[in-house]
């Protein structure tokens, strides 16, 4: 029994207006279906996509805090150049520099029209292969440990684990990477961002989360009601939903 990754979660104001930046920054395509907007890789919509963790843009009522978002992407560049025609093209859409206490730093940090924060990496041998999202990168206090904890959760392989960055990625080899860095201050706000993991066919959802809940997650209430996800919060707080087949 295992789970998978298969999309991240933002938050919006203007679902449809976030969906199409992502789309435009990413190549891919929006598809709006209901209240959310999809965003895949171009080629028509195929859900879950067998390679690329997507994106589903949800509207909410509530805009985003100025607390620097705790889950973010990092977007992968080939060359000096791609990165910088890369930010240029973002900033056109609509993305705006962002100081988060970087430095100087080789990377890039913006943030989309409604202030989630992201990055625009410099070249990286690693991320040659990911596609345009290199990573989901997620600020916590005790990387081991949520290297633990997501490992167990996922079917995914553990590439690296310090006391301060731990990596994880498709056993397969494909796709972005699922990081975790160690990061100061804690958790205070709802996140703005989230990943949404799906059972592989056959497997029972019920029986997944009962095994998350004995590997520490907790049940989470936002108010969603009567869905047919369940929403959770992993040893840290970080909140995640494990989602039913459609």
């Amino acid at each position: 029994m295992a789970l998978r990754p298969v999309q991240v979660n933002i938050k919006a104001l203007d679902a449809s207006a976030v969906g199409r930046f992502w789309a435009e920054a990413l190549g891919w395509s929006a598809y709006s279906s209901g209240v959310t907007t999809y965003v895949g890789p171009v080629g028509g919509l195929v859900w879950p996509d067998p390679v690329a963790v997507c994106v589903d843009v949800v509207p909410v009522p509530e805009p985003k805090t100025t607390t620097k978002n705790r889950v973010h992407l990092d977007l992968a560049t080939t060359s000096a150049a791609h990165q910088a025609e890369l930010v240029a093209r973002l900033k056109e859409l609509g993305a705006t520099l962002a100081d988060v206490g970087q430095g100087d730093v080789p990377w890039k940090v913006l943030a989309d029209p409604e202030g989630n924060e992201f990055c625009v990496l410099e070249p990286r041998e690693i991320y040659r292969d990911t596609g345009p999202v290199a990573a989901v990168v997620v600020d916590c206090a005790d990387p081991r440990a949520m290297a633990r904890f997501w490992g167990e959760a996922m079917d995914w392989a553990l590439h690296e684990v310090t006391d301060d960055h731990a990596v994880l990625r498709s056993a397969k080899g494909v796709g972005p990477y699922l990081e975790f860095l160690r990061t100061p201050g804690v958790k205070t706000v709802p996140d703005r961002v989230h990943l949404d993991l799906l059972p592989y066919p056959g497997d029972d959802r019920a029986a997944e989360v009962a095994r998350l809940r004995a590997l520490g997650a907790t049940d989470l209430d936002l108010g969603q009601g009567d869905v047919p996800w369940t929403c959770l919060a992993d040893p840290e707080g970080h909140e995640f939903c494990v989602l039913a087949p459609s």
